[in-house]
Order: structure tokens, then sequence, then C-alpha cells
């Protein structure tokens, strides 16, 4: 009685190595999908103001340019 008594807990190093991964894993598995829904700050932009400001610059100048050069032509 006392050999099985014994042999029933005490466990390997084996044994409690995989026993302590399982525990690690269950946990992980019950933790699943409880991540909060947005993990970012407030209002953070790709592109500051500055690039913004001068991507527009661009946009609008070069419109305004090919505007001017196809309009000086004609005469109505």
């Amino acid at each position: 009685m006392c050999y099985l008594f014994t042999e029933f807990f005490v466990q390997t190093t084996s044994r409690r190595v995989a026993d302590r991964k399982i525990a690690v894993f269950e946990k992980n598995i019950t933790k699943r999908g409880s991540v909060p829904e947005t993990v970012k700050k407030g209002n953070d932009y790709p592109v500051g103001p500055i690039v913004l400001g001068f991507f527009v610059f661009v946009v609008v100048g070069s419109y305004t340019f090919i505007s001017a050069t196809t309009n000086m032509g004609r005469r109505e």
C-alpha cells in the first residue's frame, strides 16, 4: 500500500515539466479573445501635417500650372 501511495504522488522531472507546459497552454487558451478592442492611442495619423500640406501644395500647384499652360493657347 505504501508503494502505491508514493508512486502515485511522486512525479518525475519530465512529468513535472510536461504538466507545467500543459498548465501554461491551458491558461493561454482561456485568455484567448480577451484582448481590448483598440490598442492604439487617440488620433495617430500616418503622416504629419507638414507632409500633408506639401502634398496638397504640389497637387494644387501642378493642376494650376497645367490648366494655365493649356489655356494660354486658346483665345476665344
